[in-house]
Order: structure tokens, then sequence, then C-alpha cells
């Protein structure tokens, strides 16, 4: 029977149970945020492994308690892969959602500056070379789905599609089908969005 053991647990407002015994299939750390010395070791021989070496040494990995409905998530630009905690329950899932964002930061490093899709091709192909083929875009963990009021609606101009949005739009947008329709996929000014509440 495999070891369970406590390191840490900070949590503000909600307590954190293990996962029981006959779940966890080894030894599992579990913090309820900050870095995971041990994934990030395991991360760094991944990268390495596939040539990514300079990534592999700037990466870090962290367990991140604001991750509410996404089991982990990569900011590129700070070489940071972020896990949430609820995969505790989920042990068998640890390791698939390292690799699925691995892949998102190695197909990013690989394609340099240029602005690639989020699961586009060269994610694909990262999947590939890390040995998960056959990834999905979205796990189907149970974790809870929070709805948010849509405060805001924006209207095409040229089609009268409605576009709810939770937050205030910032910058120039225009409806995709117009675009595509119309000027080739690119920004048109005549299909910009218009706030309607």
């Amino acid at each position: 029977m495999p070891l369970l053991r406590q390191l840490e647990f900070i949590c503000v407002g909600q307590a954190l149970r293990l996962p029981s015994p006959d779940q966890a299939t080894e030894a599992v750390a579990v913090q309820s945020h900050g870095v995971d010395a041990g994934l990030e070791v395991k991360a760094g021989e991944i990268l390495r492994s596939l040539g990514a070496t300079k990534l592999a040494s700037d990466l870090r990995v962290e367990w991140n308690a604001r991750l509410k409905t996404c089991a982990g998530r990569v900011d590129y630009r700070s070489k940071l892969i972020s896990l949430n905690p609820q995969l505790v329950y989920h042990p068998s899932e640890i390791d698939r959602t390292l690799l699925h964002e691995l892949a998102h930061i190695l197909a990013q490093f690989r394609a340099g500056r240029r602005r690639i899709l989020p699961h586009g091709p060269e994610w694909r192909q990262a999947c590939r070379d890390l040995g998960i083929a056959d990834e999905k875009r979205c796990h189907n963990l149970p974790f809870p789905i929070s709805e948010r009021a849509r405060r805001y609606l924006y209207k095409c101009p040229h089609c009268q599609r409605d576009f709810p949005r939770v937050r205030r739009i910032k910058r120039a947008v225009a409806c995709l089908a117009c675009c595509r329709a119309h000027n080739g996929g690119e920004f048109d000014a005549r299909f910009r969005l218009k706030i309607v509440r």
C-alpha cells in the first residue's frame, strides 16, 4: 500500500482533504499553493530530453489555489506552469495535466516570437513528442463550473449577431464571421462590435 505524506497545508477559509490511500498510485505531496520542486525536476528532465535545455532551466511549476475550473495554465513569458490543487483528488491526472501544459510551453518555445494557436498544429506536434498524441483540448474532470453574469451586450452592425460579454471590451473587436465573409478574415472597422447595453 503506497505511503501518503502530508508536507504542508496553507488554506484560507476552506479545508483541503487528501485523496484516500487507495486512490493514490504513489506518495503524493500536497500543497495548496506554491512551487512544487518535484514536478519542476520532472518537467525539466522531459524538456531536456527534447532539446529544450534553456527552457528547462527557466521553468517553474506551482500549485495555484486560484484556479477553479481549469486543470492547469501556462504563462510563457514567466515560464510558469500553474496546476489546480483539486488534481490531488485525481492523482492519475497530475502527470497528464503537466504534460498537457508542457506541450503548450514547448510549442511556444519552438515557435519563438511567432504567435501560434493555443491548441493548433504546433501544440499537437508537441503533444506527440511528449507521448500524449491523443490529448484533448479540454479536460473532463468534475471541477465546479462558474457561471458569471454577462452584463454587457455587443452587436455586429452588419449581421446583427449578439455577443454577450462578462467584461467590457477595451480594444477594437470586429465580428469574425463578417470579417471572414467580406474581408478575407482581416479586421474591418465596418464590422466593429457596438455596445448595446
